[in-house]
């Protein structure tokens, strides 16, 4: 890119030879000489905001949502709170003598895309289980995101994956996670992991699981990815898979893709999806059941125009027109 002083000149020169070839021309010159005062304006704030910018990458804004999510109090509280209250419904399941059914959750060919799987095993209750999504929900993956925070772009799917072969470097469990994945485990209660990372990668997740003190996970029986069947990144299936084996009383996740598949219809607006979530029989299931982490980072969570996350009815401007003078 061309140093700020050079681009002033090139942009004077190319102004005052526009000048020099009508010098008989009063209104054309006047124009050039305003579009060389204009083209000195915008080279001005060009220099100004060179200069702003930090010489350290480290040292330029993080992007507000990963600010708060990967550092803020709130974030931790949020999460906190949120595991707090699964630990207490679980545990308080798991004392009941009886749970003929699981909690309510997509499952194939069900109803609404909801649907309960039989506890229990011919007169035997089925192993209690919770079921977690993994990225966000019980990892946080610091190094990927400073990786995309430093380069100033979006998501890429190759350095995903070599994110995801990584390992268990420059990662963090979620606020509350561990604590909670432990007093799971001492009531009797499999963490069970079911996330879109890729099954090609599955040794490289359960490191990255263990490292964070997340762990056990094993592949293929706490341990779900997608590849695993035919359905991509589609959890419906892999819950389908788990309740074959255990008697899940609660889901975790960030994305309500984590709770039933029913929610990522591409038909749904951003306005249905929104109101799905909040009406009925699955309004009833938050905090119920159905436990949600913070995440304004990615996902569906953050689509939307201003045209679908605002709808008419509530768009307000303030009525100039009755201003006095």
């Amino acid at each position: 890119m061309k140093a700020p002083a050079a681009i002033a000149g090139s942009l004077l020169a190319l102004q005052l030879a526009g000048c020099a070839t009508v010098p008989d021309d009063e209104a054309r010159m006047q124009a050039a000489a305003r579009d060389a005062a204009a083209a000195m304006q915008s080279v001005g704030e060009t220099m100004q905001a060179v200069s702003a910018e930090p010489a350290d990458p480290l040292e330029a804004d993080a992007p507000d949502t990963m600010r708060w999510l990967y550092g803020s109090g709130e974030a931790a509280g949020a999460s906190i709170q949120t595991y707090r209250a699964l630990i207490d419904f679980a545990v308080a399941k798991a004392r009941q003598r009886s749970i003929p059914q699981s909690v309510v959750m997509g499952l194939p060919e069900s109803d609404n895309g909801l649907s309960q799987a039989s506890c229990m095993d011919g007169s035997r209750l089925k192993p209690l289980a919770v079921i977690f999504d993994v990225d966000e929900t019980v990892l946080l993956n610091l190094g990927a995101e400073y990786d995309q925070a430093v380069r100033g772009a979006g998501f890429d799917p190759d350095r995903w994956d070599a994110w995801e072969r990584s390992g268990g470097v420059a990662i963090a469990p979620v606020p509350g996670a561990v604590t909670a994945l432990r007093e799971l485990r001492d009531a009797g209660i499999t963490p069970i992991f079911n996330t879109n990372r890729n099954a090609r990668n599955a040794v490289d997740t359960e490191q990255a699981l263990n490292a964070a003190g997340l762990g056990p996970a094993r592949h293929g029986e706490t341990l779900f990815l997608k590849g695993d069947d035919a359905s991509g990144s589609a959890k419906d299936l892999r819950r389908a898979a788990i309740a074959k084996n255990y008697c899940v009383i609660a889901l975790a996740g960030d994305n309500l893709g984590d709770f039933a598949d029913r929610f990522n219809d591409p038909e749904l607006s951003v306005q249905d999806r929104r109101r799905l979530a909040g009406r009925g029989e699955y309004a009833a299931l938050w905090g119920n059941g159905w436990f949600l982490l913070p995440n304004p980072v990615y996902g569906a969570s953050i689509k939307g125009t201003i045209g679908e996350v605002f709808p008419p009815d509530a768009r307000w401007q303030p009525d100039t027109t009755s201003e006095s003078d």
